[in-house]
């Protein structure tokens, strides 16, 4: 019997359908999900989530002329797939493929592009406020945000100034309990009590003036199609709150949502992930800091963990399984997480705030304004720095190192190895005068036997890792591995040293003093942005100090790096293996 799906090219195709096929076509892109992301990779379980919801707002609905945006972006799968992407849609998240997350310049369909949570009801109010200047009064606007969004400050800033307004807008609240982690928070609470009947008298959302209707099932597709059309004649601000189950439909992704949130490659049949090979590999970095701060607190009562809403990607979740009086998931909240810190801070407390470096760029205000300004010494523990792959340009964290050293009385180190990053945790719990940022990467570190014994770091000192006579190559972080291997590829050893300069901020300058005195070229690496980063720290003390040796940046050039894989990323960037050898083979060429 032939598909539905295979004859659905436009959301116009799928109005063609009537009613009683809508189940059928769900379970048939249920499986067309599975298939791909089975083998791909990707998001998985927020797109199963709202299989039924994609099919029927675009049922209802004339998009593109009606405006849906779908936030953060991890549930659009079903929503690319049918309207148009259907048949490159395994390109997903690869290296010029299409995007993993709605993207303005991809489709027409996708409104908006949301790689970050609780931006949708925002833009959404901007578009429907629009409509009504242009005085378009029948285009309808949608937004659609998970219960873990919608708890976030800015979507409580967009749902506060839509309620004061008459504008066309509905928001779809798809409450399924969990982001990435399950959801956290008194909203959160306040939601459970309303699925069960147990809310108070008041609901919130009509106290924000906004026409409520709900909790429906998400997952009956017919009686979504009828709620959608009955809203389509509500004037004003609405919210529909629907009730849906992350992973639906692959019993492995429901039974564990978390893991299959985005599992990698699985067996599309059983939900089976597929084993990784059973060779030694040196730790993720996330979970180094992980075992570390737990290591950390067991010996010092005064240090506490923070993360907004990341407890299993910064694997602070080993801290909050053992010690959950001390370490706190505080929703997706990056704002509140840097200045709860520094509210604990004032009080004796350490806090090590975790955050993914593309995160930090959301609370830049309250970096500068309650942390550095004041003083206090917060541990920022920056994950996911560098290019991170096929997320892609929402999730790269290339801009922490440009955005940090420009602020007054932060510290910003980046640890080459796993050890280093053990030894910046010891030394920053024992007491600084100053808040600190540690950026590392996303993936595995450089060492296999990493447990070393907690050593103190000096703020603002390099590393000499080899001396040379000609060329000096000054890395920052994990980068600085690469070059290293690079180095013994080159075989001419003695004319080329290699340092560590672990600190973006402050700079070792008497290290610096020694290299531009005996070094005829400088290079710089770094995985981060080119602009403004680590090499331009290195230019700016070159030109204070009065140096004019030539100095050649290697860092994330003034562009937005698509998605593909870390090695292809950074290919793009111009900071890969052979891009750099080749510029310092031809530079040892030019010594000879």
């Amino acid at each position: 019997m032939e598909k539905l799906l295979t004859h659905i090219e436009s959301p116009e195709d799928l109005k063609k359908l009537n009613l009683d096929e809508l189940p059928k076509l769900a379970q048939e892109l249920r499986e067309f999900i599975i298939d791909i992301v089975s083998t791909k990779e990707g998001h998985l379980g927020a797109s199963l989530g709202v299989v039924e919801l994609t099919i029927a707002l675009h049922y209802v609905f004339n998009t593109p002329n009606d405006k849906l945006i779908w936030d953060v972006g991890h549930q659009a799968y079903g929503h690319k797939i049918l309207t148009g992407r259907k048949e490159i849609f395994e390109t997903n998240r690869q290296l010029g493929g299409i995007s993993g997350f709605p993207k303005l310049s991809e489709s027409e369909y996708d409104d908006f592009g949301t790689g970050h949570s609780s931006t949708s009801i925002s833009a959404i109010l901007g578009m429907a406020m629009a409509s009504k200047l242009k005085g378009d009064l029948n285009k309808q606007h949608i937004a659609v945000v998970g219960d873990a969004s919608i708890a976030s400050g800015m979507a409580f800033e967009g749902l506060n100034h839509l309620g004061v307004t008459n504008v066309n807008a509905l928001i779809v609240l798809n409450d399924n309990a969990i982001g990435i982690d399950p959801s956290v928070g008194a909203l959160k609470k306040y939601l459970t009590n309303v699925k069960a009947g147990t809310a108070k008298d008041e609901n919130i959302f009509e106290c924000l003036n906004l026409n409520y209707s709900g909790p429906i099932d998400g997952h009956d597709v017919k009686a979504l199609v009828t709620e959608l059309e009955r809203l389509k004649n509500v004037e004003g601000p609405k919210l529909l709150h629907i009730i849906t189950t992350k992973g639906k439909g692959l019993k492995k992704a429901e039974e564990d949502q978390v893991v299959y949130h985005a599992p990698g490659k699985f067996d599309k049949i059983t939900g089976e992930r597929l084993k990784k090979s059973g060779e030694v590999q040196p730790p993720k970095y996330q979970d180094v800091f992980g075992h570390t701060i737990v290591e950390l607190a067991q010996k010092n009562e005064k240090i506490v963990g923070i993360t907004p809403a990341m407890p299993s990607g910064s694997s602070l979740k080993f801290m909050m399984d053992q010690m959950p009086d001390r370490a706190f998931d505080v929703g997706i909240a990056e704002q509140h997480a840097v200045t709860l810190a520094a509210g604990m801070a004032t009080q004796g407390l350490v806090p090590f705030c975790n955050i993914y470096s593309t995160f930090l760029q959301r609370a830049y205000d309250q970096v500068i304004h309650d942390v550095a300004l004041q003083k206090l010494p917060v541990i920022f523990c920056l994950d996911r720095a560098g290019l991170v792959g096929q997320d892609g340009p929402t999730h790269h964290g290339i801009f922490d190192m440009a955005f940090l050293r420009c602020v007054p009385n932060l510290i910003v180190f980046a640890p080459m190895n796993e050890m280093e990053l053990r030894n910046i945790m010891y030394t920053a719990q024992m007491g600084l005068d100053n808040p600190i940022a540690i950026r590392y990467p996303r993936g595995r570190g450089a060492t296999i036997d990493w447990k070393n014994d907690f050593e103190t770091i000096e703020m603002g000192t390099a590393r000499c890792l080899k001396e040379g006579s000609k060329i000096a190559v000054l890395t920052i972080g994990h980068i600085g591995n690469v070059i290293a291997e690079l180095l013994e590829a080159l075989g001419e050893p003695e004319k080329i040293g290699h340092y560590d300069l672990r600190f973006v901020k402050p700079l070792d300058k008497n290290t610096l003093r020694t290299i531009f005195s005996q070094y005829e070229y400088i290079i710089t690496v770094e995985n981060g942005s080119k602009m403004g980063g680590f090499g331009s720290a290195v230019l700016e003390f070159a030109n204070e100090e009065g140096f004019s040796k030539p100095v050649k940046i290697f860092g994330v050039p003034d562009q937005f790096v698509e998605q593909g894989t870390i090695p292809e990323t950074h290919h793009l960037a111009g900071i890969d293996f052979d891009t750099i050898h080749s510029y310092i083979q031809s530079t040892l060429n030019q010594c000879e």
